[in-house]
C-alpha cells in the first residue's frame, strides 16, 4: 500500500471546504475552532498518529481521503486555512439567521402595535 505524503494546494482547499461546511452545518463551529486551536501545536504528531492508525481506519473510511486528511494535518498553513474557512462560513450562516430573526421581531412588533392601537399612522385617533 502506498501512502500519500504530499497533497496539492487545490486538493487541500477542496478538503478544507468540505470539512468546514460539515462542521458549520452541524453547528459545531465554536467547539471545532476551540479544539483545533488548542491542538494546533500537536498537528504534526496528530497526522503521524493518523498514518499509524491507517490500516484500521481505512477499513471504515475511504483510504485515499483518509491519507489526504493526514497529509493536510501536517502543514500548519492548512490548519490556519481550515480555521479561517470555518469562521467565514459560520459568520455567513449567522448573518442570514440574524436578518431573519430581526425581520420576525419587527413583524411581531408591528402586529402588537396594530393590535394595541399604538401605530403612529395618520388618522389614528390616539395620536390626533
Amino acid at each position: 500500500m502506498e501512502y500519500i505524503v504530499e497533497i496539492s494546494a487545490e486538493r487541500a482547499a477542496e478538503i478544507i471546504e468540505k470539512i468546514a461546511k460539515f462542521i458549520v452545518r452541524k453547528r459545531m463551529a465554536a467547539p471545532a475552532i476551540m479544539t483545533i486551536e488548542s491542538l494546533r501545536p500537536l498537528n504534526y504528531i496528530g497526522s503521524q498518529l493518523l498514518y499509524f492508525l491507517a490500516p484500521f481506519a481505512e477499513l471504515i473510511f475511504n483510504p485515499k481521503e483518509y491519507q489526504e486528511f493526514a497529509a493536510l494535518l501536517e502543514k500548519d498553513e492548512y490548519i490556519k486555512m481550515l480555521l479561517h474557512r470555518i469562521d467565514e462560513l459560520d459568520e455567513e450562516l449567522h448573518r442570514e439567521e440574524r436578518k431573519k430573526k430581526k425581520a420576525v421581531r419587527e413583524r411581531r412588533k408591528r402586529t402588537a402595535r396594530r393590535f394595541l392601537g399604538l401605530d403612529k399612522k395618520k388618522g389614528n385617533k390616539h395620536y390626533d
